[in-house]
């Protein structure tokens, strides 16, 4: 009596879901991605040879080549600048202004934000991003 087994065991490792369970994972990292700062505008700074990191208690004035105004992240007009400025530092302390021009914007446009700091008294720093090299 001679009884052979016609089945073998093949070790099989199913890779059906795989494709899914990669794509959600995709799709969580792009939306925690874009949650993690959500108040970035994007710009193309100027480049300068060195950086300097400013720890006090700042200001973001960001301006757009299309010239829109951003005040932290808020977007204003520029006749509105001067007052919320004035606002904004009546709570802060030694406070810094930190403006991030688009790199084709004319100099007049740094000028003219520059007069609204210089009549309110208040630091102002132009943001740059360091040369390579």
């Amino acid at each position: 009596m001679n009884i052979k087994r016609k089945r073998q065991f093949k070790a099989e490792v199913s890779t059906s879901s795989l494709n899914d369970i990669m794509f959600f994972l995709l799709l969580f990292f792009l939306i925690v991605s874009s949650l993690a700062n959500p108040n970035v505008i994007k710009l193309l700074l100027p480049n300068s040879k060195s950086a300097q990191n400013l720890n006090k208690q700042q200001i973001s004035i960001s301006i757009t080549k299309d010239k829109k105004y951003y005040l932290d992240s808020r977007q204003i007009n520029f006749n509105d600048i001067e007052p919320f400025l004035k606002s904004r530092m009546g709570s802060l302390q030694e406070p810094t202004v930190i403006l991030r021009l688009e790199n084709s914007l004319t100099i007049q446009d740094l000028v003219d934000v520059l007069e609204i700091g210089n009549r309110l008294q208040v630091k102002m720093v132009m943001a740059t991003n360091k040369k390579p090299g």
